[in-house]
This record gives C-alpha cells, structure tokens and sequence, in this order.
C-alpha cells in the first residue's frame, strides 16, 4: 500500500480498518511525508501552501462517499502539528475517518497533534470517526494531541466516533463544537488508559440556534496507575435539548476525575447530564468464570463489552 513498511501498514489497519487502498478520496501521512493521495470528482485534498496540512473541499450534494486521512509515525523522536480542514458543502452525507497509530520503539518521544476543523454546510450529514492507537517497546513517550473544532450550519448532522484504543502515554483531547439552527451532533468517545499514562478530554458543545442539539456520551477504563480527566460542558443559549453522560470503571490503582458542567443561557434550553464511576461488579466476574472464563478473561471481556 502506497509508500508504506509493514509497520505503518499494521498501524493504518488499527487507526483506519484498511488493508488495501480505499474507494474514494484518501490522504495518507507516514513519518512526516505524503505516503498517498487520491481526490476524486466530488472531494478535492489539497495541500496547504505552507505545508502545515491539508484542505478537504466536498461538492455540494455528495452523497455515499468516504474520505480516509489516517497518520502514522514509525520513527522515533518524530514531532509534528498538522491543520485539517474540512469544507463541506450542503446537501451532503458523506463518511470521513481520520486517526493516528504511532509505533515508538526509540528513546525519544514521538508526538503527534492533529487539528481537525469542519465547516460543514445546511442540511448535511457527516459521520467522523478518529481513532488513537500506541505500540512499541522503546523508552521514547507516544503522545498524540487532538484538537476538534466543529462549526454546523443550519438542520445538519454529525455524529463523531472518538476512540483511543491502547498504547498510547499522554493525551489532550480537546472538541469544541457550535450549532445553529435545527442542527445536531451525537458523540461516542471509547477511552482506555494503563500503566502510568494520562488522558486529559475536554468537550465544549454550544446550542446556539433554535431545536439544536446534542447527545455526548464519553465511556473510559482506566487501569493500573494511569489517570483520566474529562471536562464536559454543554452550553445552551436557545430553545435546545442537551444531553451528557460519562461512564467509567476504574481498577487497580487507577484514577478518574469526571467534571461535567450545564449551562443554560436560554429559558427553554433542556440539558440534563448522568454520570457514573465504579469498579467492576464482582457477580459480573464470577457468571463469566463458571461459564469457563479465567478471571484475566473475565475482565477483558467486560471491559471490552463496556467499550463498544
């Protein structure tokens, strides 16, 4: 695949799902430098004039197409920031999947921080999915830094996949997002931490325009001496209907810190927020191990379930 070693091939399969070139438009980054590029009638990807990233121009009206811009780094001591831009016209429904795997097997950390932000037009309809993924053996830090920033015009829609899945040592997630009228945004953020790595996210979702609304639900497993905060605010200035929700399971000596925030700005803006902190239920452990399942078992298997 393109410019790719059998590494940045591993990690593009964990960060993007793919193992072949994809249909459709694609960007992809190894190392720093361009591995791939495809445009196509209806999404154009060009590259910044001062290299620092990429533009992502979509047609009005495209419908049932995809964008793949994953980002790999393989060699340590490699630090980047990349700006992403994404201008979606309107009538759309398109599928765009970002996310970076880094794989550090040096003593110099490698870092990555992705700003990615969308101006997506009225009436479309986006679903963004980024994933996060860490290997290697080496003493060099994976850090990975995205930012998230979203602008919906009136009565569209977009749903966010947000996922780090393991491996990676320091992370600050930061997604703001502003809605006008009738528009929506619906979040799934899957989060787990080990060893002694720390995850900072930070949500900010403002309702600014009449029957917008948002749906955000954040759900972390935090183990070992690893450490999670998420900050979750949402923000109502008009007639609008929000909802948060964070669910975590800490183990071992884990630790969790969960600080939602409601503000409403307007009589009629509805928010209301749940949250959740606790271990694993020992009944949980104990069904599965009679079905045969050791207790190591029995624990992924819970924690992997939590997590879908």
């Amino acid at each position: 695949m393109f410019k790719l070693d059998e590494i940045q091939r591993r990690l593009i399969a964990e960060v993007a799902g793919l193992h072949k070139v994809p249909i459709g438009a694609y960007n992809f980054r190894a190392n720093s430098q361009l591995a791939g590029r495809n445009s196509t009638a209806n999404i154009e990807i060009s590259s910044k004039d001062d290299g620092s990233g990429i533009d992502i121009r979509i047609k009005d009206g495209t419908k049932n197409e995809s964008v793949h811009i994953p980002v790999v780094l393989s060699a340590s001591g490699i630090k980047e920031t990349v700006y992403n831009d994404f201008y979606i016209g309107e009538n759309c429904d398109v599928v765009i999947v970002a996310g970076c795997g880094i794989d550090n097997c040096g003593n110099q950390d490698s870092e990555h921080d992705g700003i990615h932000r969308f101006f997506v037009g009225k009436n479309s309809k986006i679903k963004y999915v980024e994933k996060h993924y860490g290997s290697g053996d080496g003493a060099g830090q994976r850090i990975l830094n995205p930012v998230t920033e979203v602008s919906l015009n009136d009565d569209s829609f977009m749903e966010m996949e947000m996922v780090q899945i393991k491996g990676v040592d320091s992370t600050k997630r930061v997604t703001t997002a502003e809605l006008k009228a009738g528009a929506k945004i619906i979040v799934r953020e899957r989060l787990m931490t080990h060893g002694a790595q720390k995850a900072f996210s930070t949500y900010k979702i403002t309702l600014d325009g009449e029957n917008s609304g948002a749906d955000v639900v954040s759900r972390g497993v935090a183990k070992e001496k690893s450490y999670q905060k998420l900050d979750l605010c949402v923000i109502g200035n008009a007639p609008c209907n929000g909802h948060t929700e964070c669910d975590s399971i800490i183990m071992d000596e884990g630790k969790i810190l969960a600080v939602p925030s409601l503000e409403a700005n307007h009589v009629d803006a509805v928010l209301f927020h749940e949250a959740a902190i606790g271990k694993i239920a020992g009944d949980q452990l104990i069904k599965l191990m009679t079905l045969g399942l050791t207790a190591q078992e029995a624990e992924e298997q819970i924690i992997s379930g939590f997590l879908k």
